[in-house]
């Protein structure tokens, strides 16, 4: 069963707060631990938490309905509607593949009055928890019930792979994952120019029963930023703007007003520090999808956007941000921004299949996205009228894993820009885990940039591993089909013997 995005987004949201509480709290004393028991709680506790798995694990929704009005005092049901807490249950089912009992996890400083419940994954491995808690400790009548991801057991040794099982491994993942219908797309991972796995699973078209290829093209999602961001460098290198230069400059005010264009730098844009937000607002969810294919077409969905905060101050993530930039690049320019993404990046870095295809044009080869509805018969609906008609600066084109990797090589070859333009595309200038239109993140395996892109129906991610070497691009047609299967392979390289 799925549900409405901004229902299960709300309920993501609260999960996340009572996260947020917990490392508030723990920050207080400079550290937290945990620790794991793992035995099921004993008595009435321990039947309420096996029963809890057992109904997950049945992806059912009437069980679910069964499990609340039997242990719910109405307190759930006071900030949710039963529909939409099956709805947030069943979403989270599909994510995993159902899960196993590990443990029981105290935290210090304490949860207050939660009862942490560990479990592990079916279809990555990964862990998650229940946060419980209850109205009294003697009916173990429940007050409030999420699900969240967290971190692995202390106890849990971290071993050492070969290059050899990295390949194995993501082999039986993904053959496991397209058999219960949890992935379609492609999957590459190179170490440099080697392509060590490339494979597709799963459809293209589900009405024509068209098999995805390595070469199908598959919606990028936010991964445009990446080009659009190395489109800015570019011209940067060649003094045709500068970072610092304030977007009135360039920007008219039939797009903004001059007092807030004033304020912010191509810096600002850059590095989603602007405090502008998002055009996919209320104006684009309730016009035609084919009012919108030039970039002076968004116009209407950026003419009102205000401040959240003054430039600079803070980082939030912006589409509106990176749209604006693409209007810059043509104002420099001169020149379709279309145009100069084929001719300065897409050429350049060998990528003949990438584009910002207009989907109401017959595109060879091309993925339609699908999203899980248990009310429709076939068990799937597309997004076909949920995106954009044509994508942009922001996001929304089109492209393949070949095409990923060659980009990636682009990048590391210092074909596109300078090696200086790549440390300042690649540094975290607002301390958010975000460069110039790159993620950045640093770890034990040294620094790994890319981007991911999501929205109903697709998932792509690109990891580039700076250090060793090795690229994995992930792209799907599926919600959320990506960036579990991104984030196994990362944590399989991670692991990789020196």
């Amino acid at each position: 069963m799925m549900k409405s995005k901004s229902v299960i987004t709300k309920l993501k949201v609260v999960t996340i707060l009572l996260l947020f509480t917990l490392f508030c709290h723990s920050q207080q004393t400079d550290n937290v631990k945990f620790k794991d028991i793992t035995n099921l709680p004993e008595g009435k506790l321990g039947q309420v938490v096996n029963e809890l798995i057992d109904v997950f694990n049945a992806n059912d929704a009437d069980r679910i309905g069964e499990f609340i009005s039997k242990h719910d005092d109405k307190e759930i049901l006071k900030k949710f509607s039963l529909e939409d807490f099956r709805g947030y249950l069943l979403d989270n089912v599909r994510k995993t593949g159902g899960v196993n009992f590990y443990a029981t996890r105290t935290y210090t400083p304490s949860l207050l009055d939660k009862t942490v419940v560990i479990v592990k994954g079916n279809n990555f491995d990964f862990w998650y928890a229940f946060t419980l808690s209850f109205t009294n400790n003697t009916d173990y009548v429940l007050d409030s019930l999420w699900f969240s991801s967290v971190e692995a057991p202390s106890d849990i040794a971290a071993q050492t792979i070969s290059e050899t099982e990295l390949v194995e491994k993501t082999k039986s993942l993904l053959d496991k994952l397209y058999k219960k219908d949890f992935f379609s797309g492609t999957v590459l991972v190179a170490q440099k120019d080697k392509v060590l796995f490339e494979n597709a699973y799963g459809e293209a078209s589900k009405r024509f029963h068209v098999p995805n290829t390595i070469n199908t093209k598959f919606n990028l999602g936010s991964m445009n930023k990446m080009f659009t961001a190395i489109a800015i460098m570019q011209l940067v290198e060649k003094n045709k703007i500068a970072l610092d230069d304030v977007v009135s400059n360039y920007i008219d005010q039939d797009w903004l007003p001059k007092e807030i264009t004033d304020k912010i730098t191509i810096h600002h844009l850059l590095s989603h520090t602007s405090g502008l937000g998002s055009y996919f607002n209320k104006t684009y969810r309730n016009s035609s999808r084919e009012l919108f294919r030039s970039l002076e077409d968004f116009k209407p969905l950026v003419k009102d956007n205000t401040l959240a905060f003054q430039p600079g101050e803070k980082y939030r993530y912006s589409n509106t941000g990176m749209l604006l930039l693409g209007v810059i690049i043509e104002k420099s320019t001169g020149q379709d921004y279309f145009e100069y993404i084929r001719e300065n990046i897409y050429t350049p870095a060998k990528m003949t299949n990438s584009d910002a295809f207009e989907m109401d044009q017959p595109v060879e080869n091309l993925a339609i996205g699908y999203i899980p509805n248990s009310k429709n018969a076939l068990g799937w609906e597309n997004n076909i009228y949920k995106h954009v008609i044509k994508g942009g600066p922001a996001g929304g084109g089109f492209s393949t894993v070949k095409d990923l990797h060659n980009f990636s090589m682009a990048l590391m070859n210092e074909k596109l820009v300078s090696k200086g333009s790549l440390e300042l595309l690649w540094t975290d200038h607002a301390k958010a885990g975000y460069g110039y239109g790159f993620t950045v993140k640093s770890g034990n395996i040294g620094k790994v940039v890319g981007h991911g892109g999501g929205f109903p129906g697709l998932n792509s991610q690109l990891d580039i591993f700076l250090d060793n070497g090795y690229v994995v691009c992930v792209m799907s047609n599926y919600d959320r089909g990506a960036g579990p299967v991104a984030k196994k392979i990362y944590n399989w390289i991670e692991k990789l013997q020196n």
